[in-house]
């Protein structure tokens, strides 16, 4: 495996493979792998010639008061957990590589931003989509892999990549969780070993839903109260957002109707987890 930092390097290597008629996979991450990143590297092996991971904390996405700093990072864990999965090249850029001093460019996806994580967090997808963007055109791939997690940044991803005519295939893949049903996230090791009990609330929630659905209810308010009144019953929850949304447009839904997505958002103690799942009527 070799580890690349620098922009160039990286452009030359894979010009080489391409060169060479080569396939690559890309998988963007921003380190402490878990067996989510880990499913995603799998994947693309299974599909492309070669696989190249990314490993950049991205500081553009976090706001002034998020967890930049604090965001958990071991190079040489995420290393040795890569390795075993056979990658061959890891880009691991520093700040200043990816950003410049002279930087002066944002690219901003419209209107799917504007709900959810978009409205919690104001700017985080403008700094997702730019240095997605920026991967996108070191790295090259054929093909990019993100998990279903974070459902809105697939969203835009994909919106981005098909506004602006990019030769890329987006592969979403399922979302891998621990055994109680707590969506894999780098982010969990914030959790004390209570807020960790509390946490399996958030998939507890979404499966309520399902079961509701499932049994005939189609109003979204109803649901939306049920998953509430559950979560909250939890001691260290705080809900940022539930939200249902048409799969495909992401538009706020109030009846359940066709492919939905159902998201949320909720504080444990003081770290905010995310997770999702589609239902179909």
């Amino acid at each position: 495996m070799v580890v690349v930092e620098k922009i160039q390097e990286m452009k030359d290597i894979v010009k080489k493979l391409k060169k060479e008629g080569k396939t690559i996979g890309f998988v963007p991450t921003m380190g402490y792998l878990h067996e989510g990143h880990l499913s995603l590297v799998r994947k693309s092996k299974s599909e492309n010639d070669i696989t190249v991971m990314s490993i950049f904390v991205n500081p553009i996405q976090f706001g002034p008061n998020e967890d930049y700093d604090r965001y958990p990072r071991d190079f040489e864990r995420d290393k040795n957990l890569a390795e075993k999965e056979g990658l061959d090249y890891v880009f691991y850029p520093s700040v200043k590589e990816m950003y410049p001093d002279d930087f002066k460019t944002v690219v901003s996806v419209k209107n799917i931003t504007d709900i959810m994580c978009g409205k919690s967090r104001p700017g985080h997808f403008d700094g997702v989509a730019t240095v997605v963007l920026k991967l996108f055109n070191i790295v090259n791939p054929d093909r990019a892999y993100f998990g279903q997690k974070d459902a809105q940044q697939l969203a835009v991803i994909k919106q981005m990549v098909k506004d602006l005519n990019l030769d890329i295939e987006i592969v979403p893949c399922p979302i891998v969780r621990e055994e109680d049903g707590l969506a894999m996230s780098s982010r969990n090791v914030y959790l004390s070993d209570d807020e960790r009990k509390s946490a399996t609330v958030l998939y507890k929630s979404l499966n309520l839903a399902k079961d509701l659905i499932e049994k005939g209810e189609r109003d979204v308010l109803k649901l939306k109260k049920a998953m509430e009144d559950l979560i909250l019953k939890e001691k260290y929850t705080r809900i940022d957002y539930i939200e249902f949304v048409n799969y495909e447009t992401f538009e706020v839904i109030s009846e359940v109707k066709g492919k939905v997505l159902i998201a949320l958002a909720v504080f444990v103690g003081t770290t905010r987890l995310i997770d999702n799942m589609v239902v179909e009527v």
